[in-house]
């Protein structure tokens, strides 16, 4: 299915940009406490994303079947 195939591109986009920001921030590159948080943020914020849409795509195979 074409929509499994973007969710997988997208799911990886995720966690791609949420690797970064992990690595960037266990090598102390936030410049104040602030620009931590909001990386710790973004951090979550892609997580719960992810989240939804793993959720939405395992929805969609059981309406499948």
């Amino acid at each position: 299915m074409a929509e499994e195939h973007l969710f997988e591109v997208y799911q990886k986009k995720l966690r791609e940009r949420m690797n970064d920001i992990a690595d960037s921030v266990s090598t102390g590159s936030a410049k104040s406490y602030d620009e931590y948080q909001h990386m710790v943020g973004t951090i979550n914020g892609l997580a719960v994303a992810e989240r939804e849409l793993l959720d939405l795509v395992e929805a969609m195979k059981k309406g499948e079947e």
